[in-house]
Parts: structure tokens; C-alpha cells; sequence
């Protein structure tokens, strides 16, 4: 008995293709009809009308047949597009029977074990946990297993019945176990492969990667699943210095001075009160002002120091001199604060004080100085460790009679290592007062004020987090008793890569010299910048995770037939962490611009050494 099978989409294009076919035979018969059919004589005699007579009838001959045929060929194009619709719905009409006679089988089954006799099993939805659902009793593929959520193991895969495969283990959540593939049929069918272990759960070490799923086993005849590869572990939390909650209180503003004809002396700002080890040291009070419309003397008072703290307090402001007719001398402005907590920055040097001296004064203008920057804090926070690489999965076990062990799965790789903590910053020095002079004499000078020094950037003293080693492989399946080869185990997880060591602080920069500015005819000097600070050194980085995470053993062999699975290689070692950088120098302070003569900048500050690199794993 023969058996034909059809296509219905095949048949209704060759339908279409016959039509164009009738339709160009149809233009080219009535092109052809005018010039064939009515041939002219040659001649008036007798023979040549004879002649053209002859071919005229065969023309007309020609397209009676002609018509006869288009009108066959007609009848034949709908036949092929009739039966290609024929076919199309006796198709859909055997897909319905079909899928009813299905439910009608599985409902016994359905409703008495809640198993379907024939259907792959449903897939567990993402993000749950939930497991794959187990095939049909005869025939059907078990469904893979849902994701789990944080701290939710992968759901396992579902397994297979009589005949079929089982479902693969969903990928666990961070910090959480990957699920067991499912068995395969009880006949046949391969076991499924284990879920993928979570990533470790974050912490200032790392936390370890959890275990792969094992792979699902076979029955009778098939190969086990492949164990799932274990979890890589979370990285070490990078070094963190802390940050100051609050300030402490502002020295008080030195008190003003004005005087006719006497000396007029501002009062020393109050020094900034001192922090804790989670406060920033207070600003130091602003210097008073000096006034002078006699002929005495004005000086300015000093800013007050900023006080020590988590992060050194700014120093004050020098205070301002005017006098109309003598000296005028800004006040110094008060030096920051040094930092004391881990990390912490120095304190800004406060501004100079202005000094103006006027049309009646035969003295000079000189301007304050600012002051030095506060010097940054070291630190010895180290970045944290990273967290082991979970083991891989145990590869299933064949089937009872033939078939080959499932692979382990390779254990996870390890987390890397965290950055060490930086080194403070240290703080800008104050710029230089700007002095100016109104007098008439050409012997009175205008000096603008120094710039302070910066501070000195701090040290990184702590390194970055060793790397986490690699998790152990997983053992592979036994194989089929009779025939089959051991699974091989899986490969140790390689180690995670060290920490990059903390950078060093910068230096402060240099604070600017005031300018010298003289509205007479003597001279303005413009005030030195000051040096920067020197950086900080950085850290060492962390070392490399150790090598050598075992890999899984490989399976026993079939009695009759097969190999031993091959052992899974050792992990590798991490990679050694970067030093950390070097802090960068300060830079030195710009000039004052003077009316005669500018001031020199400052030189910038040495800067700090790179750490070392650590050990490769």
C-alpha cells in the first residue's frame, strides 16, 4: 500500500504557478490570432488565394484548439487550488480530533494522580522556585525547574515518566542552593542538569557561593545529568573610611579695634573647637579688624586655629588693617586643623588679612600670610576578603543497565577581593592678604602676604582583600552497570583576584601670594606662594585566592563496557591585586602680582609612593 503526502501550502502555490502559466499562453494565442488568420494572396491568380486560403484555415484551426485547451487548463488550475483547500481542512479538522482524543486519555491520570499519561511537564516560573512538572506517566519530558529569588533555592526539575527526560534544576538565588535536575524516564531518558549555585551574599567579606544542583539520575537505560556548576563567591566589600556625622563649634571672631591718633590692634580669633573621631574640628574665628584714623598704627588680628578632628577644621581669616596715617599690618590667617580619624582630610589654611595704608601714612602696607593647611589622617582600612567559590553539583547516575554517568559540575570561582581604604587628603594653604598703599612717599612699600604651606596628604596603611579561593568540583555519576562511562568529574573553581590597595592622599596645594598694589610712587611686592604638600604613600594589594580547589572524582565504569571518568583539574590561583597609587603632590601656590616686583610661586610637594602589588594566587 502506497502513501501520499501532501502539503497544503505546497499545492495552493502550484496552483497560483499554473495560473500565471494559462494566463501567458492566453496573451500570446490572442497576439498571434490577427496575423495568422487572415494571410493575404500572394497574387490574384488562383494558386496564391488557394495558399493563403490553406494557412487562414490552419490559423483558425489552431485557435479553436487553442480555446479548447485554455478552457482545460482553467478546470485543471481550480482542481489543484480545490484540493489544496480540501487538504487544508481536513488538516485542521484532524488536529482538533486529535488533541480531544489527548485530553480525553490524560484525563484519567489527570484527575486521579494529578499526572497527565502523555505531555511534557510545565516549566516553573522565574524568580520562585517553584519545580518543573513531571512528564507524562507514558510518554513526556519532565519541565525545568523555576529560578529561586534571594535566598531561595532553584526549583528542581521535574522527571520524567515511562519514557522521556528529565528537567533541569532552576539557577538558586543569591546565597542559595541550585536545584536537582529531574530523573529521566523509568524505560529511557536522560536525567536533567543541575540548576547553577547563587552568587555569594554580599558583606564586608564576601560571602560563598552556593552549591551547584546535582544533575538528575536515569533508571534503566540513559545517561545521568550534569551536575551544575557551584556559585561564584560575592566580592570583599571595598575599605571605607567613615564620614563625620557632624561639626564641632567655631571660635569666636576676634574683636575689632578702631582708634584716632593710637595704635589700633585687632583681637585673635578663638580656635576652633576640637571634634571626635566622628565630628570635623571646628572653623577657627575670623581675626578683628584694625582701624586707625590718626596717626597711629593698624594691625590686624590673627585667625584663630582649626580645630583637630575627624576631618580638620578650616583655620580663620586674618583680620584687616586700615590705617590713614601710619603702618597697616593684616593679621596671619590661623592654620587648619589636622585630621585625626581614619582617612580623614586636614583642615584649609585661613586667608591673610587685607592691609591699606593711606594718603597721609609714611609707613608701609603689609599684608597677612595665610595659613598652613592641616595634615591628612592615615589609614588602615583593608578592603575585605573575597567569598569561596561554591562546590559543583554531583553528576546523576546512569541508568541501572547502560548508559554514562553524568559530568560533575566545576566549582565556582572565587569573589575578588576588596580595595583598601585611601589615605586623607591634606589641606590647601591659606592665600596671602593683598597689601595697598596710598602714600605720596616713594620710600612706602605695599607687600602682599605669603601663601601658607599645604598640608601633607596621609598614608593608605591598609591593603586590599586577599581573593576568595575556588570551589571544589563535583564528583561525576556512576555509569550504566553493564555499559557506560563514568562521568567526569568537575574542574576546581579558580580563585578570585586580590584587591587593589588604597590610593595615598594628595598633598594640599600651596596657598597664592597676595598682591602688592601702590597707588603712589613707591613700590608693590606681590607675595610668595608656598609650597604643596607631599602625597601619600598607597597601599599593598591583596593577595590572589590560593590554587588548588580540588576537582570532583570522576565515575566507576560499566562491567562489560566503558572508561572510568577522568578526575576534574585543580582550580587556578587568582590573579595578585594592584599596588595602590601613589598620592599625587600638591600643588605649589601661584605668585602675588606686585606693581614692581611679583613673588615667587611655591614648588609643589613630593609625591607619595605607589604601594606594592600583591601575591598571585
Amino acid at each position: 500500500m502506497s502513501y501520499v503526502v501532501a502539503v497544503p501550502e505546497i499545492v495552493a502555490a502550484a496552483a497560483t504557478d499554473l495560473q500565471k502559466i494559462g494566463s501567458a499562453l492566453s496573451v500570446a494565442n490572442a497576439a498571434a490570432l490577427a496575423p495568422t488568420t487572415r494571410v493575404l494572396a500572394a497574387g490574384t491568380d488562383e494558386v496564391s488565394a488557394a495558399v493563403a486560403s490553406l494557412f487562414s484555415g490552419h490559423a483558425q484551426a489552431y485557435q479553436t484548439l487553442s480555446t479548447q485547451a485554455a478552457a482545460f487548463h482553467q478546470r485543471f488550475m481550480q482542481a489543484v487550488n480545490a484540493g489544496a483547500s480540501a487538504y487544508a481542512i481536513a488538516e485542521a479538522a484532524n488536529a482538533s480530533p486529535l488533541q480531544q482524543a489527548l485530553n480525553v486519555i490524560n484525563a484519567p491520570t489527570q484527575a486521579l494522580l494529578g499526572r497527565p499519561l502523555i505531555g511534557n511537564g510545565a516549566d516553573g516560573a522565574a524568580g520562585t522556585g517553584q519545580a518543573g512538572g513531571d512528564g507524562g506517566l507514558l510518554y513526556g519530558n519532565g519541565g525545568n525547574g523555576g529560578s529561586g529569588g534571594i535566598g531561595q533555592a532553584g526549583g528542581a526539575g521535574g522527571s520524567a515518566g515511562l519514557i522521556g527526560n528529565g528537567g533541569v534544576g532552576g539557577a538558586g538565588g543569591a546565597g542559595a542552593i541550585g536545584g536537582t535536575g529531574g530523573n529521566g524516564g523509568w524505560l529511557y531518558g536522560n536525567g536533567g542538569a543541575g540548576g547553577l549555585g547563587g552568587t555569594g551574599v554580599a558583606g564586608i567579606n564576601g560571602g560563598t557561593g552556593a552549591y551547584g544542583g546535582a544533575g538528575g539520575n536515569a533508571y534503566l537505560f540513559g545517561s545521568g545529568g550534569a551536575g551544575g556548576q557551584g556559585g561564584t563567591g560575592a566580592a570583599g566589600a571595598d575599605g571605607v573610611n567613615p564620614n563625620p556625622t557632624g561639626t564641632a563649634g567655631t571660635g569666636t571672631v576676634g574683636a575689632d579695634k578702631t582708634t584716632s591718633g593710637a595704635t589700633a590692634v585687632g583681637g585673635k580669633g578663638g580656635p576652633g573647637d576640637a571634634g571626635d573621631a566622628t565630628t570635623t574640628g571646628g572653623e577657627g574665628g575670623r581675626g578683628g579688624n584694625a582701624t586707625s584714623t590718626g596717626g597711629g598704627d593698624a594691625i590686624g588680628g590673627e585667625g584663630g586655629i582649626g580645630g583637630d578632628g575627624a576631618y580638620g577644621g578650616a583655620g580663620g581669616a586674618g583680620g584687616n588693617a586700615d590705617s590713614t596715617g601710619n603702618a597697616a599690618v593684616g593679621g596671619a590667617g590661623g592654620a587648619g586643623g589636622n585630621a585625626e580619624a581614619a582617612g580623614g582630610a586636614g583642615g584649609t589654611g585661613g586667608k591673610g588679612g587685607e592691609a591699606h595704608a593711606g594718603t597721609n601714612s609714611p609707613s608701609n602696607a603689609e599684608a597677612g600670610n595665610g595659613g598652613a593647611g592641616g595634615n591628612g589622617q592615615d589609614s588602615a582600612i583593608s578592603g575585605g576578603t573575597g567569598g569561596a567559590g561554591g562546590t559543583g553539583g554531583a553528576g546523576g547516575r546512569a541508568g541501572l543497565l547502560v548508559g554514562d554517568g553524568g559530568v560533575g559540575g566545576a566549582g565556582g570561582t572565587g569573589g575578588a577581593g576588596g580595595t583598601g581604604a585611601p589615605g586623607g587628603a591634606g589641606g590647601a594653604g591659606g592665600d596671602g592678604g593683598g597689601g595697598n598703599s596710598d602714600s605720596p612717599s616713594p620710600q612706602r612699600t605695599a607687600f602682599g602676604g605669603d601663601g601658607g604651606v599645604g598640608g601633607a596628604g596621609a598614608n593608605a596603611l591598609g591593603t586590599g582583600g586577599n581573593g576568595g579561593i575556588g570551589g571544589q568540583g563535583g564528583d561525576g555519576g556512576a555509569s550504566g552497570m553493564l555499559v557506560g562511562n563514568g562521568g567526569a568529574g568537575g574542574v576546581g573553581g579558580t580563585a578570585g583576584a586580590g584587591g587593589a590597595g588604597g590610593a595615598g592622599g594628595a598633598g594640599g596645594a600651596g596657598g597664592a601670594g597676595g598682591s602688592g598694589t601702590n597707588n603712589g610712587p613707591g613700590q608693590g611686592i606681590g607675595g610668595n606662594g608656598n609650597n604643596g604638600g607631599s602625597g601619600g604613600n598607597g597601599g599593598d594589594g591583596g593577595n590572589g585566592g590560593a590554587p588548588g580547589a580540588l576537582g570532583g572524582k570522576g565515575g566507576s565504569r560499566g562491567l562489560l563496557f566503558g572508561q572510568v571518568g577522568t578526575d576534574g583539574g585543580v582550580g587556578a590561583g587568582g590573579a595578585a591585586g594592584a599596588g595602590g597609587a601613589a598620592g599625587a603632590a600638591g600643588a605649589g601656590g601661584t605668585a602675588g602680582d606686585g606693581k614692581t616686583t611679583d613673588g615667587s610661586p611655591g614648588i609643589g610637594g613630593t609625591q607619595g609612593i605607589a604601594g606594592q602589588p600583591g601575591q598571585p594566587g
